[in-house]
């Protein structure tokens, strides 16, 4: 079924601007996908409407997730480091609609876990991943990670590896690429899959 359209408009766009006006701050149209930008106050409200209005019915929610854009020097959509993404569904129309929120360090995004009770995990995981704390989905220990990890293994500022792996108990492991072995499909030296790693 195609996407629900208002002359050349998304539906979803249409409703919320005239619904919530002063809360959406633009529309995206990115490779067949629309994004609706929004102030991060208004997520919930803006989030019901889109499940609730008998017209969308995006009553399906996909995922939830972070994006540290502190290292990208392109266009953006917020002036905020962070953005938060929740991915909806709507069965009604099998379309998709994509709600993103700017957010920096300090501030905090309103959970939807009351609106869906799928989104509890995945804003726990944005969390213990980025440090993205969202209000009335609070933690008070970790959800992924040990309880002794320090800092947000998804930030860009992040170490990336090459560093002993620090495990519980203050024990260390060795870094990745200590372990890693050659395998079959890997290119060595413009070669892939030779012989000497594969068999053939």
């Amino acid at each position: 079924m195609p996407d629900p359209m208002v002359g050349h408009e998304r539906m979803e766009a249409v409703k919320v601007r005239e619904t919530y006006s002063d809360d959406l701050v633009k529309v995206k149209e990115f490779r067949g996908e629309t994004y609706l930008c929004v102030r991060r106050e208004a997520l919930p409200r803006v989030i019901e409407l889109l499940k609730n209005d008998p017209d969308l019915q995006y009553d399906y929610f996909s995922e939830c997730l972070g994006v540290d854009y502190s290292a990208w020097n392109h266009e953006r959509d917020f002036e905020e480091r962070f953005e938060v993404v929740y991915n909806l569904m709507s069965l009604k129309h099998a379309s998709r609609i994509f709600v993103k929120v700017g957010v920096d360090d300090g501030q905090r995004v309103p959970t939807i876990k009351h609106i869906f009770l799928g989104a509890e995990y995945p804003e726990r995981e944005v969390w213990d991943l980025f440090g993205i704390v969202f209000e009335g989905n609070e933690q008070t220990q970790r959800f992924l990670l040990p309880d002794d990890w320090v800092g947000f293994p998804l930030r860009k500022e992040y170490p990336l590896g090459g560093e002993d792996v620090l495990f519980d108990k203050g024990t260390r492991g060795p870094a990745v690429e200590d372990l890693s072995m050659p395998h079959a499909g890997e290119s060595f030296e413009g070669k892939t899959g030779t012989e000497d790693v594969s068999g053939r």
